[in-house]
């Protein structure tokens, strides 16, 4: 056995079968990355995966519980934005190492260590969870469109389906120009988050003030409780099935060398997304707290009341319309990426491979099912409702998806040369124990409350 032969073995002995199909086999090791040049030039090919990831962590789910913290807490749940996005940056660094050194995605690593009953549970909560996902996003477009165009919501529904026939076409085109889309629309959502905290002007000492953590939030059970909101928003349990996939759209060398170096390039490119994403998760809630709070507007939650407000607290006739442009970015961005999550866990979990435009037309109609019935009997409030109820589903499904990652890339047998260092361990099982305590008590609290 030569040394290469010897490494593939050791790496994958802890797994019931050698080898599995790639996940997204379309796209599978179609991005050349350059074996000889600069850092720089290698860093350039990595790039595009980890803003895929980052679009879940700035989707229209996040925005309703950012304006409630901002507006009714100013800026000192800031310091949750914050530990949220870090814990996301170490989950989904987590994510991309499993599928680089073991060629699996999360859902296939699953379904190759799990009993089935386990597998067939794992794959029905996290298609909830994707359904729940896309149910925000696809309100979060119809209101959008509503709001810049005049458009009822349960019309913009159903043009949120189109969507579906825009990734199959970018998707023939080639991978790159999906991540080019993906980057050109976060872009967008910055500039137009960027320009509402100029008209703002908010307070940089108290902004900076707020990124670090209070006693109040244990203190203060209201507080506590939409600091758990954003945690459970922030968090998408999709995003780390989806990164371990599409970190394997890159094509190298399957020596050691290259797969640690891929790592790390991988790492780097999800960690600077993550970092943009943020950016723009702590503009919503430093804009809410800039604008309404300091306004005496301490109870607005709603996308629709924030849109109505801005121009006159802003003084400018573009506030609304930059706000809702950036709604509208976010939702479209976020069915780009939530649609391939749900052809990734359906390959992963069922080894069931349906046409790309079947598997995406099923996800979308599960999403819009729900809103349209939900419009048609409760009109727009109840859209605020399904948001919420968005967000503590995926709340639940949260740690199905943590544990199982953090328990791969433990275990030495599973991932080899590449399992996670002693210190890594102890902060992935620290971060997964305090997900699923938070989560919990936020779930009990919604129920009962």
């Amino acid at each position: 056995m030569n040394i290469e032969a010897k490494e593939e073995f050791t790496q994958l002995r802890g797994w019931k079968q050698n080898r599995t199909n790639p996940s997204l086999q379309e796209v599978y090791k179609t991005i050349h990355v350059p074996q000889k040049g600069s850092f720089l030039r290698k860093l350039l090919a990595f790039i595009g995966p980890g803003y895929l990831v980052a679009v879940g962590y700035m989707d229209p789910g996040n925005w309703a519980t950012d304006l409630a913290g901002g507006s009714s807490f100013q800026y000192s749940l800031l310091s949750v934005i914050l530990i949220s996005n870090l814990m996301a940056i170490l989950l989904q660094a987590l994510s991309a190492r499993l599928g680089i050194a073991t060629g699996r995605d999360l859902a296939q690593a699953c379904r190759d260590h799990y009993s089935k009953p386990v597998v067939i549970s794992l794959w029905l909560l996290c298609e909830l969870a994707i359904a729940a996902c896309d149910l925000a996003e696809v309100i979060g477009s119809a209101i959008a469109l509503q709001l810049l165009f005049h458009i009822p919501l349960i019309y913009g529904v159903l043009i949120t389906a189109l969507d579906v026939l825009l990734l199959l076409l970018l998707q023939k085109k080639g991978f790159r120009y999906i991540e080019a889309i993906v980057i050109s629309l976060i872009t967008m959502i910055m500039i137009c988050f960027g320009f509402e905290l100029f008209l703002a002007k908010p307070n940089m000492g108290e902004v900076l003030h707020g990124f670090v953590p209070s006693a109040q939030l244990i203190t203060n059970p209201q507080m506590l409780y939409v600091g758990l909101g954003i945690l459970g928003a922030t968090v998408m349990p999709h995003n780390l099935y989806l990164h371990s996939s599409i970190v394997q759209t890159r094509r190298y060398d399957e020596t050691s060398a290259d797969k640690r170096s891929a790592i790390t390039f991988a790492t780097i490119d999800s960690t600077v997304a993550l970092m943009l994403a943020l950016f723009v998760n702590a503009a919503i809630l430093i804009l809410s707290a800039a604008t309404f709070h300091s306004t005496g507007h301490t109870d607005v939650a709603e996308i629709q009341d924030a849109y109505q407000l801005l121009n006159p607290l802003l003084g400018s006739g573009i506030a609304s319309v930059m706000f809702a442009v950036a709604l509208l970015a976010s939702g479209q961005n976020s069915t780009l990426t939530g649609t391939l999550a749900g052809q990734i866990v359906m390959e992963g979990f069922l080894n069931i491979r349906l046409k790309p435009w079947l598997r995406r037309l099923i996800t979308r109609l599960i999403a819009i099912v729900p809103a349209v019935i939900v419009i048609g009997l409760y009109g727009e409030h109840g859209t605020t409702s399904l948001l919420i109820l968005s967000q503590v589903i995926l709340s639940l499904q949260l740690s199905f998806a943590v544990i199982p990652l953090v328990q791969f890339t433990s275990d030495k047998s599973k991932m080899g040369e590449f399992v996670s260092p002693r210190w890594l361990q102890f902060l992935a099982w620290t971060v997964a124990f305090m997900i699923a305590v938070l989560n919990a008590y936020l779930l009990y609290g919604t129920i009962f409350d």
